[in-house]
């Protein structure tokens, strides 16, 4: 019995999805970056220290060759000084200045006990070295070459007459804690910090400032608490009439 002619085989060809398929697996598209919530970094907790004036000199952090960790450390001995300011009713600024690592000036504001409103935390520190330098005999090249190599660390963001006299100084670097919105010579109203000169020190030359490099907001909620603190309780040198001051009970 004939079955008649087979029917002729249709070639194999792939289907155009067949294509698309391979493309993928021989060129798989990239891949997209995981989302990864950012990580807080850790902060290890040094002790408070019990504060006086002159008291952290030479300090230096429990573990050196952490940056992190040495930073928040200074500007915890810089609140210390706000909060030994906020007793005092003053306005509670405190300020470090640091030299190779080791703390080697403090400050706090004293603008209420002198009624001087220059007696800002960072002059305080800024005054002390200098009297230390010129009674160890040093000149103004030298001065300068020690103020090249420090560092400050302040509660509050300088203000536009604390900033231009750092740069004038030659603070090598600067930080922060909170913002000051209202007089804020470092960023916040002027960047008094981006001036720079090549001109030297030297002889009768009149000082010009200089760049530094800033950096804020390191325990900016600490320094901010300091400051909701001291205006709750009122300041007594305040324009009158003001609110009456509230001391908490010993």
């Amino acid at each position: 019995m004939s079955l008649g002619p087979r029917p002729e085989a249709k070639p194999n060809r792939p289907r155009p999805e067949q294509f698309d398929r391979a493309a993928t697996r021989l060129n798989p598209p990239p891949l997209a970056a995981p989302s990864v919530p950012p990580r807080t970094p850790e902060v290890t907790s040094y002790a408070r220290f019990s504060f006086a004036p002159g008291k952290f000199a030479g300090w230096a952090p429990p573990s050196p060759g952490r940056a992190m960790a040495a930073g928040t450390a200074f500007m915890e001995l810089a609140l210390e000084q706000a909060k030994f300011a906020l007793d005092n009713l003053e306005v509670p600024v405190g300020c470090v200045i640091v030299e190779d690592g080791k703390v080697i000036s403090s400050g706090s504001n004293k603008t209420n006990a002198t009624r001087n409103a220059t007696r800002h935390a960072e002059m305080e520190a800024i005054d002390a070295l200098l009297q230390e330098w010129q009674g160890m005999g040093l000149d103004q090249p030298q001065v300068a070459e020690k103020f090249a190599r420090c560092d400050l660390y302040v509660t509050c963001e300088p203000c536009i007459m604390c900033a231009m006299a750092l740069s004038v100084l030659g603070i090598r670097e600067v930080y922060f804690g909170c913002a000051n919105d209202k007089f804020g010579g470092c960023g916040s109203i002027m960047s008094l910090h981006q001036s720079s000169s090549s001109a030297e020190l030297s002889g009768s030359e009149i000082p010009r400032p200089k760049g530094y490099k800033c950096t804020g907001g390191i325990m900016a909620e600490e320094a901010v608490a300091l400051f909701r603190s001291f205006y709750e309780q009122g300041n007594p040198n305040a324009p009158k009439p003001h609110r009456p001051v509230r001391i908490a009970p010993q």
